[in-house]
């Protein structure tokens, strides 16, 4: 491979991850403080090895063999002195030397059983004494007390050079225990200079690599991090086109440049925001035109529009009361059919108005008492519930915060709906109950009437959506519509019980607390006839 082909080695670096330089940072560290761990580990049991030889062995070998020399010392002067004299007093020393000969002996050869050179120069020194014992100083010592030992001067050359041997042996070997512990002494200081020696190398290397590790860390982490935690800031600020830099280690780069693919993302996204507020404030101005209209037509529906219906409604109805009877049956059929469609539309207009206003004019929410609510409701059905022969019965009903008015509507349309929906011969029982569900309350009003098939469970809360013929029974289609868009504006939900099967079971909940009112054009488009409010 030639030098062009090879490729770049800050390259192959570049695709290092953060985990990886840890993990080879922490490995050379490791490896680096091992190595003068081990070295460090070495150099001071090497110390205390030398410290503890010259301490235990060398030292107290040199004072052993001089104390050694001097129990050779008192042995001669004790055997010379009786020899001389034939006095006993001077067996005392020698016997004494003997002792402490024994255990000096024993010692020195306890200290020095791993040195094979010592050991030699105590034989000889052992071998010459025992020498010098068995010409001169046992015999001389064996002499009768009380006269000179004429061993003493027959043997008195022998003697001297037998013992000057003896002494000049063990000089020696006291010259070289000298020699020896001066030598352990240089090896002590040697070892302990390079001990310093290491050591200050090992506080070196440790400053040194954590230079370059706190070094590494902020050129690698800290400081991209930061940069990139700068350039996320200025995006968070609002400055959406400040691009994210990509710096430090592989996965650090990736990091940044999946948050700049956000960013970029995000600006798009904006954009389409943007364009869909302008779209929405567009449609928003739209329904409020379109909410201005409403408010025209419910003026006029109101006004405008009652006023001639009234007229129509009260000339049809006295045309029937003075001609009816006076033409033929076919006038009479066609006035009957003028004053009811009259009073029809009068009351269907009632009822579109009350079913517009919900959540537009009434939502002044307070504290309601649903029992108090409940019981003037009664009260204004009284003469309904008294011809049908009800029997109205309810649990003990909460107070919540909710429109009043519209708690009014809800409970007069589900008691009414009871009441004119009853099976025929039978006595209607309607009975509304409360249980709580956590934050909500679940309400239910049940009748034994005659029920609501599962198919049409849906389509009763249809606005305009009629199971029954006029002729059968009266009303408009409004009263569950409209009781299903006050219970949407109080962020509950209301149903058909489909396990229910003798009657009809109406189930509604509502919130303890008031929902949030929609505004905008959600309110706008919740103000619309027929449009439900957001829940």
């Amino acid at each position: 491979m030639t030098g062009y082909d090879r490729p770049p080695r800050t390259r192959r670096f570049s695709t290092w991850t953060t985990r990886r330089w840890l993990r080879v940072g922490a490995a050379v560290s490791l490896v680096v403080l091992g190595l003068l761990g081990v070295t460090g580990a070495w150099v001071l049991e090497r110390t205390a090895s030398i410290s503890e030889d010259l301490v235990d062995v060398r030292s107290p070998a040199v004072t052993t063999a001089f104390r050694l020399e001097s129990a050779l010392l008192n042995q001669e002067t004790g055997i010379r002195g009786y020899g001389l004299t034939g006095n006993p007093e001077f067996l005392e020393p020698y016997r004494q030397g003997i002792t402490e000969q024994e255990t000096h002996v024993a010692r020195l050869a306890d200290l020095l059983r791993d040195d094979d050179d010592a050991l030699v120069d105590l034989a000889e020194v052992e071998g010459l004494i025992s020498t010098w014992q068995e010409r001169i100083a046992r015999p001389t010592a064996a002499s009768p007390s009380g006269a000179p030992s004429p061993l003493v001067v027959e043997r008195a050359a022998e003697g001297k050079s037998t013992f000057d041997a003896a002494r000049s042996a063990l000089l020696r070997q006291q010259e070289r225990l000298r020699a020896d512990r001066v030598e352990a002494r240089d090896d002590l200081t040697r070892i302990m200079e390079l001990r310093n020696w290491i050591f200050t190398a090992i506080a070196l290397v440790i400053v040194v690599l954590t230079v370059l590790i706190f070094e590494g860390l902020r050129r690698g982490i800290t400081t991209p991090l930061e940069r990139l935690g700068a350039d996320a800031r200025a995006v968070a600020g609002g400055d959406f086109d400040h691009p994210i830099a990509s710096v430090g280690p592989a996965d650090l780069r990736r990091l940044s440049s999946e948050i700049d693919s956000m960013r970029r993302r995000l600006v798009q996204e904006l954009a389409f925001t943007e364009e869909a507020r302008l779209r929405l404030d567009a449609q928003a101005a739209e329904l409020q035109r379109s909410n201005t209209e409403l408010e025209q037509f419910a003026y006029v529906a109101s006004h405008d529009l009652q006023e001639p219906l009234r007229k129509v409604s009260s000339f049809t109805q006295l045309l029937q009361r003075r001609y009816g009877g006076q033409l033929d049956a076919k006038a009479d059929q066609y006035i009957g059919f003028a004053v009811d469609g009259a009073n029809r539309m009068q009351t269907l207009i009632n009822d579109l108005l009350d079913f517009s206003r919900v959540g537009r004019l009434h939502h002044a929410h307070k504290e309601v008492d649903l029992t108090a609510t409940l019981e003037q409701t009664l009260a204004t059905l009284s003469v309904g519930i008294e011809e049908a022969g009800a029997l109205v019965t309810h649990d003990p009903l909460p107070a919540l915060v909710a429109d009043p008015t519209q708690m009014g509507m809800l409970w007069q349309n589900l008691i009414g709906n009871a009441v004119k929906f009853r099976r025929p011969g039978r006595e209607p029982k309607i009975h509304v109950s409360a249980e709580r569900e956590g934050e909500l309350w679940r309400f239910a009003v049940t009748d034994n009437g005659i029920g609501i098939a599962p198919e049409f469970a849906e389509k009763v809360f249809v606005i305009f959506q009629r199971l029954h013929t006029k002729d059968a029974y009266n009303g408009s289609g409004i009263g569950l519509a409209l009781c299903k868009k006050i219970v949407d504006f109080h962020g509950g939900t209301i149903a058909v019980d489909p396990e229910y099967r003798d009657g009809t079971r109406i189930t509604f909940t509502l919130a303890s607390e008031a929902p949030e009112i929609a505004d905008g054009p959600e309110l706008l488009e919740a103000t619309r006839v027929g449009a439900e409010p957001a829940r």
